[in-house]
């Protein structure tokens, strides 16, 4: 099993900005994609922003320009720079990983886990 522990959400301001982190630990073989996800009240699940093992990058439109996605692999950790914040920004932010696991002389294959989420409001 992978375990996914989010932090940096909070309260802030329009204009402001947050730093959210995502920390993988378990029976990590290999972590492959990484993400953010994000839902408001009342919609969908969206993408926000994407990374691979390698560094390649994916953004949804309404965040590109103002969010960055980075990780570091030696910490198996994911992290998502959020600048000129605007209100609806205001979600429930969950981190994705998609890994393979090993223990007790197993394999697993990699399929995808989820983080608990994290509050961002954007509020004045």
């Amino acid at each position: 099993q992978v375990q996914l522990v989010e932090s940096g959400g909070g309260l802030v301001q329009p204009g402001g900005s947050l730093r959210l982190s995502c920390a993988a630990s378990g029976s990590i073989f290999r972590i492959n994609n990484m993400g953010w996800y994000r839902q408001a009240p009342g919609k969908q699940r969206e993408l926000v922003a994407a990374i691979t093992s390698g560094g390649s990058t994916n953004y949804a439109d309404s965040v590109k320009g103002r969010f960055t996605i980075s990780r570091d692999n030696a910490k198996n950790t994911v992290y998502l720079q959020m600048t000129s914040l605007k209100p609806e920004d205001t979600a429930v932010y969950y981190c994705n990983a998609e890994g393979s696991t090993y223990y007790s002389g197993t394999y697993y294959p990699p399929r995808s886990y989820w983080g608990q989420g994290t509050q961002v409001t954007v509020s004045s």
